[in-house]
C-alpha cells in the first residue's frame, strides 16, 4: 500500500529568464522546471504548491513550496542524509538560475501559501551604468528627495486598503493587507526599498516604488500621496518600476523560521 508524506523545499532563483513562478501553457516558469526535477528524481508526478507568485523577471532569495510524495507503507520519511542527497541530486536535474536549499517534512495539512504569516520584499536602484547589475537591479537617472520618500513609505503603515496598488481583474477576496515594514535605506551605491507585511497583491510592490518615486521626483506631495492610496484607483497611482530590481527575500511560517 502506498503512503503520502508532505514536504516543504525551500528554494531561490533568479527569475529573469522565467515568465514568474506559476506554471503557464506557452511560457517557461520556475514551478515547471521544479515539477520537473522533482518527477524525475522521485520517479512520479509531483506537483508543487508555492507561498506566492512571483511576476516575469521577479527574483527570490527565499521561497516555498510544498508537495506530497507517495512511499510504499513502510518507508515513513528520509533520514537528515537522505534529504541532504536528495537536495544535492535535484539541484543537479535545474538549471543553474533556481537552487534548492532544503527539503523537510511537515505535517499533512501544511500549506506553503496560506499558512505564511509573513513576506518580505526588497527592491534595488543604481544610479550609474553597471554591467554587473544588468537584469538584477533597475538604472535610474536623476535625483531623488530620499527623504520625503521615506515620509510617504511610513503613511503605507496607517492603510490596509491597497487596491489603488494593486494590479486589475485579479481574483483576489480581499485588497487588505497589513504593512509593518516599509522604508529606503542605501546599502553601498544602490537605493533599496525593504517593505515587509503579512500578504502582498499582484503588482503590489512595483507599483508602491513607482509612485513614491513620484515622491522623491517632487511630482506629488504627502496630502496627494495619502489621496491615491484612499482612491482605491488603480488609474492614480504611479507606474509600476522594471522587474528586474524586486527580490522576495523572506518568508515567515507560525511553526518554523
Amino acid at each position: 500500500m502506498l503512503n503520502t508524506k508532505r514536504y516543504f523545499i525551500e528554494l531561490a532563483y533568479n527569475g529573469t529568464s522565467y515568465h514568474g513562478w506559476q506554471l503557464q501553457p506557452n511560457a517557461i516558469t520556475v514551478q515547471e522546471c521544479l515539477d520537473k526535477a522533482l518527477s524525475t528524481y522521485f520517479r512520479q508526478s509531483i506537483h508543487t504548491l508555492g507561498c506566492g507568485r512571483t511576476d516575469s523577471g521577479v527574483h527570490a532569495r527565499q521561497f516555498y513550496a510544498h508537495f506530497d510524495i507517495e512511499f510504499l507503507e513502510h518507508i515513513i520519511s528520509f533520514t537528515n542524509s537522505d534529504l541532504e542527497r536528495t537536495v544535492s541530486g535535484i539541484n543537479s536535474l535545474l538549471p543553474y538560475d533556481i537552487s534548492v536549499k532544503r527539503i523537510f517534512s511537515v505535517r499533512d495539512e501544511a500549506h506553503a501559501r496560506f499558512e505564511a504569516i509573513e513576506r518580505a520584499y526588497k527592491y534595488y536602484i543604481h544610479f550609474h551604468k553597471d554591467p554587473f547589475k544588468i537584469d538584477r537591479s533597475w538604472l535610474l537617472k536623476g535625483t531623488l528627495d530620499v527623504e520625503q520618500m521615506n515620509d510617504a513609505a511610513a503613511l503605507l503603515l496607517n492603510y490596509t486598503d491597497f487596491s489603488c496598488f494593486s494590479k486589475s481583474h485579479t481574483q483576489t477576496f480581499t485588497n487588505n493587507c497589513k504593512i509593518t515594514r516599509a522604508f529606503f535605506q542605501f546599502e553601498d551605491d544602490s537605493l533599496v526599498f525593504s517593505i515587509t507585511a503579512d500578504r502582498f497583491l499582484r503588482n503590489m510592490v512595483r507599483a508602491i516604488v513607482g509612485t513614491l518615486l513620484r515622491i522623491g521626483k517632487n511630482e506629488i506631495s504627502l496630502l496627494d500621496f495619502k489621496d491615491i492610496i484612499e482612491s482605491k484607483s488603480r488609474s492614480k497611482a504611479g507606474q509600476s518600476v522594471p522587474a528586474c530590481g524586486l527580490y522576495l527575500v523572506s518568508i515567515k511560517y507560525p511553526y518554523f523560521n
